[in-house]
Protein backbone atom coordinates (compact mmCIF):
# COMPACT_ATOMS: atom_id res chain seq x y z
CA UNK A 1 0.00 0.00 0.00
CA UNK A 2 1.47 3.34 -0.80
CA UNK A 3 2.15 6.42 1.88
CA UNK A 4 -0.56 7.88 0.24
CA UNK A 5 -3.06 5.48 0.51
CA UNK A 6 -2.32 4.42 3.91
CA UNK A 7 -4.78 5.64 6.68
CA UNK A 8 -4.27 7.00 10.14
CA UNK A 9 -5.85 5.40 13.10
CA UNK A 10 -5.97 7.17 16.33
CA UNK A 11 -5.43 4.77 19.16
CA UNK A 12 -7.45 5.77 22.74
CA UNK A 13 -5.63 4.51 25.94
CA UNK A 14 -6.70 4.52 29.68
CA UNK A 15 -4.32 5.62 31.84
CA UNK A 16 -4.09 2.29 34.04
CA UNK A 17 -3.19 0.30 30.12
CA UNK A 18 -0.37 2.60 29.43
CA UNK A 19 1.59 2.19 32.72
CA UNK A 20 2.00 -0.68 31.19
CA UNK A 21 2.87 -4.34 32.75
CA UNK A 22 5.58 -6.09 34.41
CA UNK A 23 6.04 -9.83 34.01
CA UNK A 24 8.79 -12.31 34.71
CA UNK A 25 7.03 -15.54 33.16
CA UNK A 26 4.98 -16.31 29.97
CA UNK A 27 2.75 -19.06 29.11
CA UNK A 28 2.16 -19.43 25.63
CA UNK A 29 -1.16 -22.03 24.57
CA UNK A 30 -2.81 -21.92 21.47
CA UNK A 31 -5.48 -24.46 19.84
CA UNK A 32 -6.11 -24.06 15.87
CA UNK A 33 -7.78 -21.13 15.79
CA UNK A 34 -5.79 -18.95 18.29
CA UNK A 35 -2.50 -18.46 20.61
CA UNK A 36 -2.77 -17.38 24.17
CA UNK A 37 -0.08 -15.52 26.31
CA UNK A 38 -0.71 -15.16 30.01
CA UNK A 39 1.84 -12.88 31.47
CA UNK A 40 2.50 -13.38 34.89
CA UNK A 41 4.61 -12.56 38.12
CA UNK A 42 6.22 -15.60 39.92
CA UNK A 43 7.64 -15.21 43.37
CA UNK A 44 8.80 -18.58 43.83
CA UNK A 45 9.99 -17.69 47.40
CA UNK A 46 6.74 -17.56 48.53
CA UNK A 47 5.26 -19.98 45.74
CA UNK A 48 2.59 -17.78 44.25
CA UNK A 49 2.00 -16.24 41.05
CA UNK A 50 0.09 -13.85 39.56
CA UNK A 51 -1.98 -13.39 35.77
CA UNK A 52 -0.74 -9.85 35.05
CA UNK A 53 -1.98 -9.91 31.62
CA UNK A 54 -3.67 -12.39 28.71
CA UNK A 55 -2.95 -11.68 25.12
CA UNK A 56 -5.39 -13.71 22.61
CA UNK A 57 -4.30 -13.66 18.95
CA UNK A 58 -4.98 -14.99 15.74
CA UNK A 59 -2.20 -17.37 14.45
CA UNK A 60 -1.56 -14.48 11.24
CA UNK A 61 -1.17 -12.09 13.87
CA UNK A 62 0.92 -14.30 16.38
CA UNK A 63 3.63 -14.73 13.29
CA UNK A 64 3.71 -11.12 12.87
CA UNK A 65 4.36 -10.17 16.40
CA UNK A 66 7.41 -13.23 16.17
CA UNK A 67 8.82 -11.96 13.13
CA UNK A 68 8.62 -7.97 14.80
CA UNK A 69 10.42 -9.03 18.08
CA UNK A 70 13.12 -10.46 16.17
CA UNK A 71 14.01 -7.75 13.60
CA UNK A 72 13.38 -5.49 17.15
CA UNK A 73 15.56 -7.71 19.11
CA UNK A 74 18.11 -7.95 16.08
CA UNK A 75 17.79 -3.81 16.05
CA UNK A 76 19.22 -3.44 20.04
CA UNK A 77 21.83 -5.94 19.66
CA UNK A 78 22.94 -3.93 16.66
CA UNK A 79 22.67 -1.10 18.98
CA UNK A 80 23.60 -2.28 22.71
CA UNK A 81 25.28 -5.81 21.68
CA UNK A 82 24.51 -9.33 21.98
CA UNK A 83 21.80 -10.04 24.70
CA UNK A 84 22.84 -12.60 27.07
CA UNK A 85 19.63 -15.24 28.17
CA UNK A 86 20.65 -16.43 31.37
CA UNK A 87 18.99 -19.41 32.62
CA UNK A 88 15.09 -18.18 34.62
CA UNK A 89 16.17 -18.62 38.20
CA UNK A 90 13.86 -20.13 41.34
CA UNK A 91 11.33 -21.43 38.09
CA UNK A 92 11.47 -25.27 38.70
CA UNK A 93 8.17 -26.05 38.05
CA UNK A 94 8.34 -24.95 34.10
CA UNK A 95 7.72 -21.48 34.43
CA UNK A 96 9.80 -18.23 33.24
CA UNK A 97 10.61 -17.68 30.14
CA UNK A 98 11.42 -20.84 28.67
CA UNK A 99 11.59 -22.38 24.91
CA UNK A 100 11.01 -26.39 24.01
CA UNK A 101 14.38 -26.55 22.51
CA UNK A 102 16.46 -27.25 25.41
Amino acid sequence: MSEKNQQQIQIKAQDDVLKGNYANAVQTTHTQEEFVLDFMNIFSWQKLGVLSSRVILSPGHMKRLVTSLAANIKKYEEQFGEIQAQPSQGFDQGFGFQTDDK
